[in-house]
């Protein structure tokens, strides 16, 4: 897989803003890279620098992980911390981000 399409997807990621979330489906979307959330998970899991992993989740707004895990429940608090609210397992369907078109042409450069 090329390096440039895990530097599309970290690029992505690090738009997200604090307070906010993303399905790892709609990442791949915004990467320009359709179809690929696994390769989201992937390139998740290689980044050179940290990244706001915790703000990726599964499509139904569940976390990234078995609940009652140590990652789960660290996914859980960093959300938490940037004041994102859950309903039982799911965050809110407020916090998806949903970024407007000035967001896609001047922070997403690939």
């Amino acid at each position: 897989m090329s390096s440039a399409y895990y530097r599309q997807i970290w690029q992505t990621v690090l738009a997200i803003p604090p307070g906010k979330v993303a399905s790892y489906g709609q990442i791949a979307d915004l990467a320009g890279l359709p179809g690929r959330a696994r390769l989201v998970g992937k390139a998740l899991g290689l980044s050179p620098e940290p990244l706001p992993w915790h703000r990726v989740l599964r499509s139904n707004l569940t976390l990234a992980f078995a609940p009652g895990t140590a990652d789960a429940l660290l996914q859980r608090s960093l959300l938490l911390e940037e004041g994102v609210v859950f309903q039982g397992q799911r965050v809110c369907a407020h916090y998806r981000w949903q970024p407007d078109l000035s967001e896609l042409l001047f922070s997403l450069q690939y």
